[in-house]
């Protein structure tokens, strides 16, 4: 049995449903986890019911008799679709430090009845005064955290996703050129506004292809019979979930990459087409300016079709343009940091926390 390092004590990661979802909360949440075991760290995965943030009473019971049952030296990183819809007294009732992994705050997704993204929002705002730290995935998640939930600074550490580097950046690429979109088939997505776009360029020549798992099979459903209202059927396919080898044959045949999002608290997929030095057309909101850097993308207002279709058009149109914009995503690809460097900031976070609840502990 390997003996762990005295400042390396063990940890567990708390996580619901099926950890292998190619959705970039759990692809983060998976790759963090294998990183911070490659470290040397024991962290253990625990596996909490699938359901939440819209968990059953039944699921929440059953989460709350695992996070209640863990030990009190043991730090708990709590994946932010519990910790930020769970009740309070299943957090006040848990032994084991809390360590937020928030990638947003839930009740900012869109598409929420008023009255929903209220309660989120408070219920939220409520827990976070009992994480001993929270960990986020950009600056701009930390910035909503500080002045919108009060958090204090110290409290908040930010650990920016690893990226996998591709073997080479593939040219030339396919015929007619490729549009590729990567994400939920969810209403924050904005593949609607990326539907009404593409029907504004149709005298140009492309094929698009949105890959995304269908987060809310009504929503898949109505963008599919957009499309066809739109009559794109011949020229959008909707692929769902790829496999890994898969979707890095779709980064490295296309031509760009287009995503109308809503709100990104990161946006891992943004990343993925720069290591593919891939021209991005998307929307300026969330933590998009931050991670498309000026040159490597077309940001617009979210929710206009019109000025989404003419940065399409623009970047389809201009060779010279498309060349600048490819050369610019490429170099920001090869800056983003690494799982390992993701894995360092939560290893250092672990650290503190257990060393600070040790400090707490009662005298015998």
């Amino acid at each position: 049995m390997t003996k762990l390092e005295p400042d390396m004590p063990p940890a567990a990661f708390a996580i619901p449903g099926d950890i292998a979802q190619l959705t970039g909360g759990f692809l983060y949440e998976r790759h963090l986890l294998e990183a911070l075991r490659r470290s040397g760290r024991a962290v253990t995965h625990v596996q909490l019911p699938a359901g939440f943030p819209d968990a059953s009473a039944e699921e929440a019971a059953e989460a709350r008799g695992t996070l209640t049952a863990l030990p009190a030296q043991t730090p708990v990183i709590l994946d932010g679709l519990v910790f930020g819809s769970i009740e309070p007294t299943t957090l006040k009732a848990m032994r084991a430090p809390i360590i937020a992994m928030l990638h947003h705050p839930l009740g900012l997704e869109t598409g929420l009845s008023a009255a929903r993204a209220r309660h989120l929002l408070a219920r939220e705002a409520e827990n976070l005064t009992l994480a001993a730290h929270v960990v986020v995935p950009s600056p701009h998640t930390a910035q909503i955290l500080q002045t919108e939930f009060g958090v204090d600074p110290s409290r908040i550490s930010i650990a920016l996703p690893g990226f996998e580097r591709p073997a080479a950046i593939a040219t030339p690429r396919r015929r007619p050129p490729l549009i590729l979109s990567v994400g939920l088939l969810a209403a924050r997505k904005g593949h609607d506004v990326l539907l009404q776009a593409l029907a504004q360029i149709t005298d140009l020549d492309w094929q698009a292809e949105i890959v995304g798992k269908a987060h809310d099979p009504a929503i898949a459903s109505a963008l599919s019979a957009q499309r066809d209202a739109l009559g794109l059927d011949e020229r959008v396919r909707f692929s769902g979930v790829l496999a890994r080898p898969d979707l890095d044959q779709r980064y490295r045949a296309a031509h760009m990459f287009a995503l109308a999002t809503r709100y990104e608290g990161y946006g891992m997929v943004f990343g993925e087409a720069m290591l593919h030095g891939l021209p991005i057309v998307t929307c300026h909101t969330g933590a998009v300016p931050d991670t498309v850097p000026e040159g490597a993308g077309l940001l617009v207002p979210t929710d206009t079709p019109e000025a989404f279709a003419q940065a399409l058009r623009s970047v389809l149109s201009d060779p010279a343009q498309h060349r600048a914009m490819s050369h610019a995503s490429a170099a920001a690809g090869a800056r983003l940091p690494t799982w390992d460097d993701t894995a360092a900031v939560m290893g250092r976070v672990l650290d503190t926390v257990g060393a600070e609840h040790e400090d707490r502990r009662p005298s015998h």
